[in-house]
Protein backbone atom coordinates (compact mmCIF):
# COMPACT_ATOMS: atom_id res chain seq x y z
CA UNK A 1 0.00 0.00 0.00
CA UNK A 2 1.46 3.45 -1.13
CA UNK A 3 2.21 6.09 2.12
CA UNK A 4 -1.08 8.09 0.59
CA UNK A 5 -3.20 4.94 1.38
CA UNK A 6 -5.03 5.04 -1.98
CA UNK A 7 -5.31 2.29 -4.75
CA UNK A 8 -6.10 2.71 -8.34
CA UNK A 9 -8.95 0.96 -10.22
CA UNK A 10 -8.81 0.81 -13.81
CA UNK A 11 -12.19 0.48 -16.19
CA UNK A 12 -11.02 -1.99 -18.72
CA UNK A 13 -13.73 -3.66 -19.55
CA UNK A 14 -15.94 -1.69 -22.36
CA UNK A 15 -16.61 -3.21 -25.93
CA UNK A 16 -14.71 -0.48 -27.30
CA UNK A 17 -17.20 -0.57 -30.72
CA UNK A 18 -16.74 2.30 -32.36
CA UNK A 19 -13.57 1.01 -33.23
CA UNK A 20 -14.93 -1.68 -35.27
CA UNK A 21 -12.61 -4.47 -36.07
CA UNK A 22 -9.83 -3.36 -34.22
CA UNK A 23 -11.32 -4.24 -31.15
CA UNK A 24 -13.44 -7.78 -32.32
CA UNK A 25 -10.51 -9.66 -30.51
CA UNK A 26 -8.76 -7.58 -28.22
CA UNK A 27 -10.17 -5.17 -25.36
CA UNK A 28 -9.77 -1.78 -26.41
CA UNK A 29 -6.98 -0.31 -23.79
CA UNK A 30 -5.18 -2.92 -25.29
CA UNK A 31 -4.97 -1.30 -28.40
CA UNK A 32 -1.96 -0.15 -29.95
CA UNK A 33 -0.39 3.09 -29.84
CA UNK A 34 2.37 5.35 -30.87
CA UNK A 35 4.85 3.36 -32.45
CA UNK A 36 5.39 1.27 -29.50
CA UNK A 37 2.91 1.13 -26.42
CA UNK A 38 -0.65 0.09 -25.74
CA UNK A 39 -3.59 2.63 -24.60
CA UNK A 40 -3.69 0.89 -21.25
CA UNK A 41 0.46 1.89 -21.21
CA UNK A 42 -0.58 5.49 -19.82
CA UNK A 43 -2.84 4.82 -16.86
CA UNK A 44 -0.79 2.33 -15.33
CA UNK A 45 2.78 4.13 -16.03
CA UNK A 46 0.80 7.25 -14.39
CA UNK A 47 0.03 5.18 -11.32
CA UNK A 48 3.63 3.80 -11.26
CA UNK A 49 5.16 7.17 -11.55
CA UNK A 50 2.33 8.81 -8.71
CA UNK A 51 3.68 6.22 -6.30
CA UNK A 52 0.47 4.27 -6.33
CA UNK A 53 1.57 0.22 -6.22
CA UNK A 54 -2.14 -1.25 -5.86
CA UNK A 55 -3.70 -1.35 -9.08
CA UNK A 56 -7.03 -3.30 -10.01
CA UNK A 57 -8.03 -3.88 -13.70
CA UNK A 58 -11.51 -4.34 -14.07
CA UNK A 59 -11.56 -6.65 -17.43
CA UNK A 60 -14.87 -7.92 -19.64
CA UNK A 61 -15.02 -8.25 -23.06
CA UNK A 62 -12.21 -9.88 -25.38
CA UNK A 63 -9.69 -9.56 -22.36
CA UNK A 64 -7.60 -12.62 -23.30
CA UNK A 65 -4.91 -10.84 -24.63
CA UNK A 66 -5.14 -7.98 -22.03
CA UNK A 67 -4.63 -10.21 -19.23
CA UNK A 68 -1.84 -12.01 -21.02
CA UNK A 69 0.12 -8.55 -21.45
CA UNK A 70 -0.86 -7.54 -17.78
CA UNK A 71 0.46 -10.71 -16.20
CA UNK A 72 3.96 -9.36 -16.68
CA UNK A 73 4.32 -6.25 -15.03
CA UNK A 74 5.95 -3.69 -17.16
CA UNK A 75 5.15 -0.81 -15.21
CA UNK A 76 7.35 -1.70 -12.22
CA UNK A 77 4.70 -2.81 -9.29
CA UNK A 78 7.30 -5.19 -7.26
CA UNK A 79 6.28 -4.24 -4.22
CA UNK A 80 6.33 -7.35 -1.60
CA UNK A 81 2.33 -7.01 -1.13
CA UNK A 82 0.97 -5.07 -3.81
CA UNK A 83 0.87 -5.36 -7.73
CA UNK A 84 -1.54 -5.11 -10.73
CA UNK A 85 -4.82 -7.61 -9.81
CA UNK A 86 -7.13 -8.64 -12.67
CA UNK A 87 -10.81 -8.69 -11.32
CA UNK A 88 -12.77 -10.04 -14.10
CA UNK A 89 -17.10 -10.03 -13.35
CA UNK A 90 -17.95 -12.32 -10.39
CA UNK A 91 -19.80 -15.52 -11.45
CA UNK A 92 -23.30 -15.31 -10.64
CA UNK A 93 -26.39 -17.79 -9.23
CA UNK A 94 -27.80 -17.77 -13.17
CA UNK A 95 -24.16 -18.41 -14.70
CA UNK A 96 -20.97 -15.64 -15.62
CA UNK A 97 -22.55 -12.08 -15.11
CA UNK A 98 -21.44 -8.73 -15.91
CA UNK A 99 -20.70 -5.27 -14.89
CA UNK A 100 -24.12 -3.55 -15.25
CA UNK A 101 -22.41 -0.23 -15.17
CA UNK A 102 -19.11 1.43 -13.83
CA UNK A 103 -20.69 1.73 -10.62
CA UNK A 104 -21.42 -1.87 -10.42
CA UNK A 105 -17.70 -2.75 -11.07
CA UNK A 106 -16.37 -1.08 -8.33
CA UNK A 107 -19.79 -2.96 -6.40
CA UNK A 108 -18.12 -6.09 -7.36
CA UNK A 109 -14.98 -5.56 -5.55
CA UNK A 110 -15.80 -4.03 -3.00
CA UNK A 111 -13.95 -6.94 -0.60
CA UNK A 112 -10.92 -6.55 -2.53
CA UNK A 113 -10.75 -2.87 -2.19
CA UNK A 114 -11.70 -3.69 1.75
CA UNK A 115 -8.87 -6.31 2.18
CA UNK A 116 -6.47 -3.41 0.85
CA UNK A 117 -6.86 -1.46 3.81
CA UNK A 118 -7.35 1.61 1.17
CA UNK A 119 -8.58 5.07 2.58
CA UNK A 120 -9.04 6.37 -0.78
CA UNK A 121 -10.11 5.04 -4.59
CA UNK A 122 -8.88 6.33 -7.59
CA UNK A 123 -11.07 5.35 -10.24
CA UNK A 124 -9.67 5.83 -13.86
CA UNK A 125 -10.61 4.62 -17.34
CA UNK A 126 -8.12 2.28 -19.02
CA UNK A 127 -8.38 3.80 -23.15
CA UNK A 128 -7.45 7.25 -21.99
CA UNK A 129 -4.17 8.81 -23.43
CA UNK A 130 -2.29 11.15 -21.03
CA UNK A 131 0.14 11.85 -18.57
CA UNK A 132 -0.89 13.27 -15.09
CA UNK A 133 0.51 12.89 -11.06
CA UNK A 134 -2.95 11.15 -9.25
CA UNK A 135 -0.86 12.03 -5.98
CA UNK A 136 -1.24 15.64 -6.79
CA UNK A 137 -4.83 15.58 -7.48
CA UNK A 138 -5.23 13.21 -4.20
CA UNK A 139 -3.23 16.10 -2.27
CA UNK A 140 -5.71 18.24 -3.69
CA UNK A 141 -8.83 16.52 -2.59
CA UNK A 142 -7.27 15.93 1.17
CA UNK A 143 -6.94 19.42 1.50
CA UNK A 144 -10.49 20.42 0.38
CA UNK A 145 -11.63 17.45 2.82
CA UNK A 146 -13.28 16.66 -0.42
CA UNK A 147 -15.80 13.24 -0.32
CA UNK A 148 -14.95 13.14 -4.05
CA UNK A 149 -12.71 14.99 -6.66
CA UNK A 150 -13.07 15.31 -10.55
CA UNK A 151 -10.21 15.82 -12.81
CA UNK A 152 -11.77 18.25 -15.65
CA UNK A 153 -10.60 19.56 -18.66
CA UNK A 154 -11.27 23.26 -20.30
CA UNK A 155 -12.60 22.19 -24.34
CA UNK A 156 -13.61 24.35 -26.50
CA UNK A 157 -17.08 26.01 -26.22
CA UNK A 158 -18.69 24.82 -28.63
CA UNK A 159 -17.48 21.08 -28.36
CA UNK A 160 -18.71 21.08 -24.82
CA UNK A 161 -22.09 19.20 -25.38
CA UNK A 162 -19.70 15.93 -26.54
CA UNK A 163 -18.89 15.76 -22.86
CA UNK A 164 -20.04 15.69 -19.09
CA UNK A 165 -19.93 19.13 -17.80
CA UNK A 166 -19.47 20.15 -14.23
CA UNK A 167 -20.59 23.47 -13.56
CA UNK A 168 -18.08 24.97 -10.23
CA UNK A 169 -19.00 28.20 -8.15
CA UNK A 170 -15.73 30.07 -6.95
CA UNK A 171 -14.03 27.77 -5.21
CA UNK A 172 -14.07 25.00 -7.90
CA UNK A 173 -16.44 23.10 -5.89
CA UNK A 174 -19.18 20.97 -8.17
CA UNK A 175 -22.76 22.31 -7.81
CA UNK A 176 -23.99 20.81 -11.00
CA UNK A 177 -23.11 18.11 -13.05
CA UNK A 178 -24.60 18.23 -16.53
CA UNK A 179 -24.29 14.65 -18.57
CA UNK A 180 -23.71 16.64 -22.59
CA UNK A 181 -26.21 19.42 -22.21
CA UNK A 182 -27.71 21.24 -25.77
CA UNK A 183 -26.60 24.18 -24.00
CA UNK A 184 -23.82 23.49 -21.58
CA UNK A 185 -22.82 26.73 -18.86
CA UNK A 186 -19.33 25.75 -18.37
CA UNK A 187 -16.63 24.22 -20.30
CA UNK A 188 -15.02 22.16 -17.78
CA UNK A 189 -15.45 18.67 -19.02
CA UNK A 190 -14.95 15.65 -16.64
CA UNK A 191 -11.79 12.95 -17.81
CA UNK A 192 -13.86 10.06 -16.13
CA UNK A 193 -11.11 10.49 -13.36
CA UNK A 194 -12.34 10.32 -9.46
CA UNK A 195 -10.65 10.00 -5.96
CA UNK A 196 -13.30 8.90 -3.66
CA UNK A 197 -12.83 8.78 0.10
CA UNK A 198 -13.22 5.49 -0.02
CA UNK A 199 -15.09 5.29 3.60
CA UNK A 200 -17.99 7.14 2.41
CA UNK A 201 -17.82 5.67 -1.55
CA UNK A 202 -18.54 2.22 0.06
CA UNK A 203 -21.90 3.33 1.42
CA UNK A 204 -23.04 5.12 -1.56
CA UNK A 205 -22.10 1.65 -3.43
CA UNK A 206 -24.16 -0.21 -1.41
CA UNK A 207 -27.15 1.71 -1.43
CA UNK A 208 -26.95 2.04 -5.10
CA UNK A 209 -26.99 -2.19 -5.34
CA UNK A 210 -30.64 -1.61 -4.00
CA UNK A 211 -32.13 0.62 -6.79
CA UNK A 212 -33.68 -1.54 -9.31
CA UNK A 213 -34.08 1.64 -11.62
CA UNK A 214 -30.48 2.63 -11.79
CA UNK A 215 -27.65 2.68 -14.16
CA UNK A 216 -25.08 1.90 -11.38
CA UNK A 217 -23.12 3.82 -13.46
CA UNK A 218 -20.95 7.14 -11.75
CA UNK A 219 -21.78 9.88 -13.86
CA UNK A 220 -26.02 8.31 -14.38
CA UNK A 221 -26.48 7.95 -10.73
CA UNK A 222 -23.09 8.31 -7.84
CA UNK A 223 -22.41 11.92 -8.52
CA UNK A 224 -25.90 12.76 -8.78
CA UNK A 225 -26.80 11.74 -6.04
CA UNK A 226 -23.78 12.73 -3.72
CA UNK A 227 -24.66 16.24 -5.03
CA UNK A 228 -28.24 15.93 -4.24
CA UNK A 229 -27.07 15.07 -0.94
CA UNK A 230 -24.93 18.10 -0.86
CA UNK A 231 -21.63 16.36 -0.40
CA UNK A 232 -18.64 17.95 -1.19
CA UNK A 233 -17.15 17.46 -4.76
CA UNK A 234 -14.04 19.38 -5.97
CA UNK A 235 -13.25 19.96 -9.38
CA UNK A 236 -9.40 19.45 -9.88
CA UNK A 237 -8.33 20.78 -13.35
CA UNK A 238 -6.07 19.71 -15.49
CA UNK A 239 -3.32 21.30 -18.05
CA UNK A 240 -1.76 18.90 -20.50
CA UNK A 241 -2.57 16.57 -23.10
CA UNK A 242 -5.58 13.74 -23.03
CA UNK A 243 -7.09 12.28 -25.15
CA UNK A 244 -10.57 9.42 -25.28
CA UNK A 245 -9.50 6.89 -28.30
CA UNK A 246 -12.72 5.57 -28.74
CA UNK A 247 -13.12 5.82 -32.46
CA UNK A 248 -11.41 4.92 -35.50
CA UNK A 249 -10.69 8.94 -36.19
CA UNK A 250 -9.33 10.09 -32.72
CA UNK A 251 -7.01 6.83 -32.60
CA UNK A 252 -6.05 8.52 -35.97
CA UNK A 253 -5.67 11.81 -34.20
CA UNK A 254 -3.50 10.87 -31.46
CA UNK A 255 -1.03 8.86 -33.16
CA UNK A 256 -0.96 12.21 -35.28
CA UNK A 257 -0.41 13.80 -32.99
CA UNK A 258 2.96 12.45 -31.95
CA UNK A 259 4.48 13.49 -35.30
CA UNK A 260 2.95 17.20 -35.41
CA UNK A 261 2.64 18.62 -31.44
CA UNK A 262 5.09 16.61 -30.08
CA UNK A 263 5.65 18.83 -27.15
CA UNK A 264 2.27 18.33 -26.41
CA UNK A 265 2.97 14.42 -25.24
CA UNK A 266 6.75 14.25 -24.64
CA UNK A 267 7.08 10.11 -24.48
CA UNK A 268 10.91 10.33 -24.39
CA UNK A 269 10.08 12.62 -21.11
CA UNK A 270 13.20 10.59 -18.44
CA UNK A 271 11.15 12.26 -15.85
CA UNK A 272 7.65 10.58 -16.28
CA UNK A 273 8.54 7.55 -18.27
CA UNK A 274 5.43 5.99 -19.90
CA UNK A 275 6.57 2.13 -19.94
CA UNK A 276 5.64 -0.63 -22.18
CA UNK A 277 6.88 -4.26 -22.65
CA UNK A 278 9.82 -4.75 -23.70
CA UNK A 279 10.13 -6.42 -27.61
CA UNK A 280 13.76 -7.33 -28.65
CA UNK A 281 14.12 -6.08 -31.81
CA UNK A 282 16.50 -4.88 -34.45
CA UNK A 283 17.17 -1.21 -35.18
CA UNK A 284 15.21 0.58 -37.80
CA UNK A 285 16.18 0.27 -41.26
CA UNK A 286 16.33 2.00 -44.49
CA UNK A 287 16.80 1.72 -47.58
CA UNK A 288 18.90 3.57 -50.10
CA UNK A 289 15.96 4.69 -52.07
CA UNK A 290 13.68 5.40 -49.28
CA UNK A 291 12.49 8.45 -48.27
CA UNK A 292 10.89 9.32 -44.73
CA UNK A 293 10.02 12.82 -43.86
CA UNK A 294 8.18 13.71 -40.50
CA UNK A 295 7.39 9.98 -39.24
CA UNK A 296 7.46 8.35 -36.47
CA UNK A 297 9.70 4.65 -37.06
CA UNK A 298 9.81 2.17 -34.48
CA UNK A 299 12.67 0.07 -33.54
CA UNK A 300 12.21 -3.24 -36.24
CA UNK A 301 10.71 -1.45 -38.33
CA UNK A 302 11.89 -1.64 -41.98
CA UNK A 303 11.53 1.21 -44.77
CA UNK A 304 12.72 0.90 -48.55
CA UNK A 305 9.52 3.08 -49.47
CA UNK A 306 8.22 6.57 -49.25
CA UNK A 307 6.72 7.34 -45.80
CA UNK A 308 5.41 10.69 -45.23
CA UNK A 309 3.28 11.77 -41.80
CA UNK A 310 2.97 8.14 -40.70
CA UNK A 311 3.67 6.38 -37.61
CA UNK A 312 5.29 3.08 -38.16
CA UNK A 313 5.30 -0.08 -35.18
CA UNK A 314 7.54 -2.70 -34.42
CA UNK A 315 8.46 -4.65 -37.47
CA UNK A 316 6.58 -2.88 -39.74
CA UNK A 317 7.07 -3.14 -43.44
CA UNK A 318 7.20 -1.01 -46.84
CA UNK A 319 8.54 -1.90 -49.73
CA UNK A 320 10.57 -0.52 -52.58
CA UNK A 321 8.21 1.57 -54.66
CA UNK A 322 5.22 1.50 -51.48
CA UNK A 323 4.18 5.01 -50.62
CA UNK A 324 2.53 5.26 -47.10
CA UNK A 325 1.29 9.25 -46.23
CA UNK A 326 -1.04 10.25 -42.93
CA UNK A 327 -1.36 6.83 -41.94
CA UNK A 328 -0.75 4.43 -39.11
CA UNK A 329 1.45 1.01 -39.39
CA UNK A 330 0.82 -1.63 -36.60
CA UNK A 331 3.39 -3.92 -35.57
CA UNK A 332 4.02 -6.58 -38.13
CA UNK A 333 2.28 -4.88 -41.32
CA UNK A 334 3.70 -4.53 -44.38
CA UNK A 335 3.08 -2.75 -47.54
CA UNK A 336 4.19 -4.04 -50.57
CA UNK A 337 5.76 -3.03 -54.06
CA UNK A 338 3.87 -0.25 -55.43
CA UNK A 339 1.32 0.15 -52.78
CA UNK A 340 0.12 3.26 -52.03
CA UNK A 341 -1.21 3.74 -48.22
CA UNK A 342 -2.88 7.12 -47.51
CA UNK A 343 -5.21 8.21 -44.34
CA UNK A 344 -5.40 4.60 -42.72
CA UNK A 345 -4.44 2.51 -40.14
CA UNK A 346 -3.38 -0.70 -41.46
CA UNK A 347 -3.82 -3.64 -38.10
CA UNK A 348 -1.18 -5.67 -36.78
CA UNK A 349 -0.06 -8.39 -39.32
CA UNK A 350 -2.08 -7.04 -42.56
CA UNK A 351 -0.78 -7.22 -46.00
CA UNK A 352 -1.42 -4.55 -48.43
CA UNK A 353 -0.70 -6.20 -51.78
CA UNK A 354 1.09 -4.94 -54.48
CA UNK A 355 0.14 -1.61 -56.53
CA UNK A 356 -3.07 -1.89 -54.17
CA UNK A 357 -4.46 1.59 -53.08
CA UNK A 358 -6.10 2.15 -49.71
CA UNK A 359 -7.89 5.29 -48.45
CA UNK A 360 -8.06 8.87 -50.38
CA UNK A 361 -6.39 11.92 -49.79
CA UNK A 362 -9.39 13.72 -50.31
CA UNK A 363 -11.50 11.36 -47.55
CA UNK A 364 -12.75 13.05 -44.36
CA UNK A 365 -12.52 9.91 -42.79
CA UNK A 366 -10.13 7.13 -41.84
CA UNK A 367 -9.80 4.15 -43.69
CA UNK A 368 -8.99 0.76 -41.63
CA UNK A 369 -7.73 -2.13 -42.65
CA UNK A 370 -8.10 -4.85 -39.79
CA UNK A 371 -7.09 -8.82 -39.47
CA UNK A 372 -10.44 -10.05 -38.20
CA UNK A 373 -12.38 -9.38 -40.87
CA UNK A 374 -14.45 -12.11 -43.56
CA UNK A 375 -11.60 -12.22 -46.57
CA UNK A 376 -8.00 -12.83 -44.61
CA UNK A 377 -5.10 -10.70 -43.84
CA UNK A 378 -3.99 -9.80 -47.06
CA UNK A 379 -5.58 -6.69 -49.32
CA UNK A 380 -5.15 -6.40 -53.03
Amino acid sequence: MSQNKMIAMILAGGRGSRLFDLTKKVAKPAVHYGGKYRIIDFCLSNCSNSGIDTVGVLTQYESILLHFYLSHDYWGFDAADSGIYLLPPREKSDGFGLYRGTADAISQNMDFIDQTGAEYVLILSGDHIYKMNYDKMLNYHKKNNADATIAVLEVPMKEASRFGIMNCDETDRIVEFEEKPAQPKSNLASMGIYIFTWKYLREKLVEDQKKDDSHHDFGKDIIPTMLNEGKKLCAYRFKGYWKDVGTIESLWEANMDLIHDRDELNLNDESWKIYTEDVKTTPQYFGANSEVSSALISQGAHVDGKVTDSVLFTNAYVAAGAEVKDSVIFPGARVLKGAKVVRAIVDEGVVVGENATVGREDSEGITLLAKNVKGGDHYE
